[in-house]
C-alpha cells in the first residue's frame, strides 16, 4: 500500500483522500439516520402500547373492579441520575421482576430531557396512578423528581435513587460520551473520536468539563421548578435536601451500592427479594463500566473544587451520604466481615380491650 501511494501522483492521492472522507461522512450519515429511524419506531410502538392500555382502562372504568391488594398497589419510581451505577441496579430489577411478579417500565424521554412538559407531567401522573395492569410497578428513567401531590393524586409512588461523588460522576460521564462502555460497546457515542483527556479538557477550559456540568444531582432531586436548573442556586440545594428527606424512601450512594440493595430488600421484599444474592453473585454487578476512563490528577480536582457549583453539589452529596449512613447504622450490622440485616426490633403489648 505504501509503495502504491508513492507511485500515485499528488493530485490522485488528494482525490483519493477526499473520496475516502466523503465516503466516511456518508456512512456516518446513514448510521445516524438508521438510529433516528429506530428511535422513532420505538416511540411509535410505545405510544401504541400505551394507547391500548388506556383503551382497556377506559373500558374497565365502567365496570366494578375489586381493589388491588395493598402489597400489589405499589409503585416505585427510580429517577436515576446518569453515571451513578444506575444500569447495574436497574438490571437487578429486570432480573427479579418475573420471579417476584412485578412490572419494570423504562421512562424514555425525548433526547433524555429530564424535564417534562406540563401536559406530559399530567399524563405521567395519570398513567402511574391508574395503570392497574402495571401494578406493582417499578418505573426508571433519567427524569427530575415530580411531586404527585401537586396533581391531587390519591396515592403517591415511592421514590428511590442513588448519588455519587460529583467529580467522579462527571469524569465517568465525560469518558462515556467518548468511548462508551462494555454494556453496548458497538454503539456510536456523541463525542466519539475526541481523544482529549479530562485533565486536558479542564486545563484548556473546555465546555464538557466546566463546573456547570457538575450541576445535575441537585436538579434531579429538586424537580420541575425553574430555579432547580439554575446552576449554583442555594434555593435548589435546600429544596433537593427537603425532597431527599421527605419524599424518598431511600437514597443510596454508588460507593456503597451493596448496602443500598440490602436495605431495599429488607424494606421492600415484594420487589427486591433475592436482590442482595443476585448482586453478590456478580452476574449483573457493575455491569456497565465506562471504557478508557483515566483518573483526574490532583491539580484537576483542585481546580474544579474551587468553583461554587462544586461546593454546593458536594454539600448535597455529603448530606445524602450522611443520611444514608444514618439509615444503614439502624438497619445493618457487620459480623466477621459479612453484612447482615437486623431483625425486627419492636413488638406490640398491652393490647386492649382484651379479646374474649
Amino acid at each position: 500500500m505504501g509503495l502504491l501511494r508513492t507511485m500515485m501522483p499528488p493530485k490522485i492521492q488528494l482525490l483519493a483522500v477526499l473520496a475516502f472522507g466523503v465516503a466516511m461522512l456518508l456512512i456516518e450519515n446513514q448510521i445516524q439516520k438508521l438510529e433516528e429511524s429506530r428511535a422513532r419506531l420505538e416511540r411509535t410502538i410505545a405510544r401504541h402500547e400505551v394507547t391500548e392500555v388506556e383503551q382497556r382502562h377506559s373500558e374497565d372504568s365502567g365496570r366494578d373492579l375489586s381493589p388491588l391488594a395493598e402489597k400489589d398497589d405499589m409503585v416505585i419510581i427510580y429517577n436515576r441520575v446518569p453515571k451513578t451505577a444506575s444500569t447495574s441496579f436497574t438490571n437487578i430489577a429486570y432480573d427479579l421482576c418475573g420471579k417476584n411478579r412485578f412490572h419494570v417500565l423504562h421512562i424514555n424521554t425525548t433526547k433524555n430531557n429530564p424535564v417534562m412538559s406540563l401536559q406530559d407531567q399530567v399524563r405521567f401522573v395519570r398513567n402511574v396512578t391508574s395503570w392497574r395492569e402495571m401494578k406493582p410497578g417499578f418505573y426508571h428513567g433519567h427524569v427530575a423528581y415530580l411531586d404527585f401531590s401537586k396533581y391531587s393524586a390519591k396515592r403517591k409512588p415511592m421514590y428511590i435513587n442513588v448519588v455519587r461523588d460529583p467529580i467522579e460522576r462527571l469524569v465517568s460521564y465525560y469518558y462515556f460520551l467518548r468511548f462508551g462502555d462494555d454494556y453496548r460497546p458497538g454503539l456510536r457515542r456523541r463525542k466519539q473520536g475526541d481523544k482529549k483527556t479530562f485533565d486536558e479538557c479542564v486545563s484548556s477550559g473546555g465546555s464538557d468539563c466546566a463546573p456547570e456540568k457538575l450541576w445535575l444531582q441537585i436538579p434531579f432531586f429538586c424537580g420541575h421548578h425553574s430555579e432547580c436548573w439554575n446552576a449554583g442556586s442555594r434555593w435548589a440545594l435546600e429544596q433537593a435536601k427537603y425532597n431527599l428527606v421527605n419524599e424518598y424512601l431511600l437514597v443510596g450512594v454508588t460507593e456503597e451500592l451493596e448496602d443500598f440493595i440490602m436495605i431495599l430488600e429488607a424494606a421492600l421484599p415484594r420487589f427486591f427479594k433475592g436482590a442482595t444474592e443476585l448482586y453478590r453473585s456478580g452476574k449483573k454487578s457493575h455491569l456497565r463500566k465506562t471504557t478508557e476512563k483515566k483518573p483526574p490528577t490532583k491539580e484537576t480536582i483542585s481546580k474544579l473544587q474551587q468553583s461554587d457549583i462544586w461546593k454546593i453539589e458536594n454539600e448535597f452529596y455529603e448530606f445524602a451520604l450522611e443520611q444514608f449512613q444514618f439509615v444503614r447504622v439502624h438497619a445493618v450490622r457487620e459480623k466477621d466481615g459479612e453484612l447482615f440485616v437486623l431483625a425486627q426490633s419492636f413488638f406490640y403489648e398491652k393490647i386492649y380491650p382484651k379479646v374474649s
